[in-house]
Order: C-alpha cells, then sequence, then structure tokens
C-alpha cells in the first residue's frame, strides 16, 4: 500500500505568549518570557507562587455566557485554538466531505480545575449531601475538547484523545498523521490543551518537587541547560494542527506550511517521573521518528527539545541527542521554547511542533533564554548550540521536535519543507 504524504494547511495557538499564533511567534523570536505571578487561586502559601499564564482571557469573548459554562478551562482554550486553525486553513467546509474530516486533540490531565471545584464543594458542604453539577463528568473528561470540536464543526471521522502525560499532544499528531497516510481521512484536526494552574495541580508538583521556586524572579526561573536550574514553570494554553491530505490540500489551493515526515514512539519503561539518565528511551524515540521519515541524523536542522529545565531531564535529552546525532549534533541548531512559554503539559508537544513547523517556514530558530555566563553545568557540552538568548536564522530544511512524559512515554515528530 503506498503511504500518502501529509502536510499541515492551519494552525491556531492560546498561549501565554499571545492569542493567536502570530503573537505567539514574535514573542518567541523577541525572548519573551511568559512568566509572573499566580493570578488563578491564591498562591500565597504555596512553595510555587508562579506560572505561565495566558492573559486577560475571557471566556465571554468567544462564548456566550451559558455555554461557557458547559467547558472547562482548558477545552475553551482548545476550541478557540481549533477555531482559529480550521480558519486559518481556508478549508471550504460546505463543500468537505466532513465524514473524512476527524479530531484528535489531547490533554494530559483535562479538567483538574472543574474537578477541584466539584469535589472540594462536595466535602465542603457535605452535610447538605450530594450535589454535583449535571456538567462535572463532561467537562472533566480528557478526551471532551475532541468531542466538543467535532460537534461544532459536524466533523464525523475519527475522533479521540491520546493520553500520555506531556507526550499527548505529539501523539494526537502520530495518529492523526497516520490516520491521514493510510487514507482513513482527508483532513485531521490535531492538537492539545492543557489548564491546569490550580491549586491541585501547582500542589501536586510542588509535592514531588518538579517545579521550580524562584518566585522573586519568574520570568529567569525556566532556565534550560543552566546549571542553577531547578524544576519547570508551569504554563497552560492549546496549539492546534490541521493536518490534511497532501493531495487533497493541492487540489483545492491550500497553503501548505509544512509537511510531516514522520513520528516516533518509544517508553523509558524506567521511574513513575524521571526520565532515564542516559536517555535510553530518548535516544530510542529520535531513532524510531528518523527511521519513519526516512531521513538520516545529518536531515534534521533543528531539534525543538523537550528541554524542561529539571536537573536530571535536560542531561538526559543531551547525551541522547550526542548519541543518535554523533558529529552532526554540533551542526543543530538546538532550543527550549519552554524557557518562554512554561511547560504547557498535555498541550507542549503541540505548541513546539507548531514551533519547529513555523522555524521550517521562516528560517529563523526562537532561542533559549536565561542561560548567563559562569552558569555552566559540567555534565553538558556547550559545544553543541542552544540558540541562547537570540534567534538565528538558517535554512531548516526539517526539524525535529522531542516530548517526555511522566511514565516514560516519549514521542518525537519530523517537519520538513514541503
Amino acid at each position: 500500500m503506498e503511504l500518502k504524504r501529509v502536510v499541515v494547511t492551519g494552525l491556531g495557538a492560546l498561549t501565554p505568549l499571545g492569542k493567536d499564533v502570530e503573537t505567539t511567534w514574535q514573542n518567541l523570536l523577541k525572548g519573551v518570557s511568559g512568566a509572573g505571578p499566580i493570578t488563578q487561586f491564591d498562591a500565597e502559601k504555596f512553595k510555587t507562587r508562579f506560572a505561565c499564564e495566558i492573559k486577560d482571557f475571557d471566556p465571554v469573548e468567544h462564548f456566550d455566557r451559558k455555554e461557557s459554562r458547559k467547558y472547562d478551562r482548558y477545552t475553551q482554550l482548545a476550541i478557540v485554538a481549533a477555531r482559529q486553525a480550521v480558519s486559518d486553513s481556508a478549508l471550504d467546509l460546505e463543500k468537505e466531505d466532513k465524514d473524512r474530516i476527524g479530531v484528535i486533540f489531547s490533554a494530559g490531565i483535562g479538567g483538574i480545575k472543574t474537578f477541584e471545584q466539584e469535589v472540594g464543594g462536595y466535602y465542603q458542604h457535605q452535610d447538605l449531601g450530594p450535589k454535583f453539577n449535571p456538567f462535572f463528568i463532561p467537562k472533566m473528561i480528557a478526551d471532551i475538547a475532541s468531542g466538543h470540536i467535532s460537534m461544532l464543526y459536524g466533523f464525523r471521522g475519527p475522533n479521540f484523545a491520546t493520553v500520555s502525560a506531556c507526550a499527548s499532544s505529539t501523539n494526537a499528531i502520530a495518529d492523526a498523521f497516520n490516520y491521514v497516510r493510510l487514507g482513513k481521512a482527508n483532513v485531521i484536526v490535531t492538537g492539545g490543551a492543557e489548564a491546569a494552574i490550580a491549586a491541585a495541580g501547582v500542589g501536586g508538583f510542588n509535592s514531588m518537587n518538579a517545579l521550580s521556586t524562584r518566585n522573586d524572579s519568574p520570568e529567569t526561573a525556566s532556565r534550560p541547560f543552566s546549571k542553577s536550574r531547578d524544576g519547570f514553570v508551569m504554563g497552560e494554553g492549546a496549539a492546534c494542527l490541521i493536518l490534511e491530505e497532501r493531495e487533497h490540500a493541492l487540489a483545492r489551493g491550500a497553503k501548505i506550511y509544512a509537511e510531516i515526515a514522520g513520528t516516533g514512539l518509544s517508553a523509558d519503561a524506567y521511574h513513575l517521573t524521571a526520565s532515564h539518565p542516559e536517555g535510553l528511551g530518548a535516544k530510542l524515540v529520535m531513532r524510531n521518528a528518523l527511521e519513519d521519515a526516512e531521513m538520516k541524523p545529518e536531515d534534521i536542522d533543528y531539534i525543538n527539545v523537550h528541554g524542561t529545565s529539571t536537573p536530571v531531564g535536560d542531561i538526559s535529552e543531551v547525551k541522547a541527542i550526542k548519541d543518535v546525532f554523533g558529529e552532526h549534533a554540533y551542526n543543530l541548531n538546538i532550543s527550549s521554547t519552554k524557557s518562554m512559554t512554561g511547560h504547557l503539559l498535555g498541550a507542549a508537544g503541540a505548541l513546539e511542533a507548531m514551533v519547529s513547523i513555523l522555524a521550517v517556514d521562516n528560517g529563523i530558530i526562537p532561542p533559549t533564554i536565561n542561560f548567563t555566563e559562569g552558569d555552566e553545568d559540567p555534565e553538558i557540552d556547550y559545544r553543541l548550540n542552544f540558540t541562547f538568548n537570540k534567534p538565528q536564522k538558517r535554512e531548516v530544511r526539517a526539524a525535529l521536535s522531542n516530548t517526555f512524559g511522566f511514565g516514560g512515554h516519549n514521542a518525537s515528530v519530523i517537519v520538513k519543507k514541503h
């Protein structure tokens, strides 16, 4: 069976750096940090009191008040990003066969805010007996954003969510890619959303010592590959990609950002939350992606790394890159855009795939910010080009994006010039 080629024809995003793709992209190139004090709950007694929140998001700007109450915040973000991407794709939905348009859209956690509110309310007033919102369960579940997007447009193709912690939306892209190249759909709306900046989310990650506690300087807290890094900065947001069968896109004269070349999946099979110290799963997932794309390491110009700014994770990913790419590793641009956006958890993969696509399309690499001279980690090889602090222009023939999740889930996607 001859596999179809798959291209990206639409993008949408709602992030700590902007309410659309272009604003987010320009702020990435400027090296803007999205971090600041938490406003969504009183974090005064928490070890971490800052995060990368979306600025001034008002659901009523996007939904009528009654409708917005049916959605958890993560679903609201997902729908807004999906609307942007569908609009950007210029699909003529009056002419399209909606049986052949699917939605594979993910969250790593889902409606944690809703869960916190409903269960907290029950225990606060349990003397009155059980009283739950009838929308509690459908607001909370991690697949519901995918369902809402399909209902919004009447898309009746494949519809589900992939859940693999921080790798969730890269897994969604991989599945969407496979459904299209196998001829099971003409178009898939894919991506991820997350909105876990809540007491339960921050408190839970704090209890694992996973988050930075640099409360005196939130903007510099996410500092991948620096010796002084002390954990990730939580972010929130959504990113959406329209994946389309190439001939279908060409026939309608669609704008094509890039082509999906291949994807890889693997497991560390090592630890509940930590990556393998030698990067075994990371090596395997990148090799699997290269094999799937029928590409050599030398074909890659840029890696958008997982790069969360955790002590163990950054070192293991660098080891894996050096092992997979050999001497070519020193010709690569590498950057962690989490240094600016924070870690969007289940939405991270979709956002970073989008960033990789824009790097290919525009010929420029966004930076890794917050590195200062004298803060070198002796276990990291600084002969590698981490694109510190300033963007760099270069032709990007192909880019690889890595995402690794709790439970040892690893996923990578390669995008290339069309």
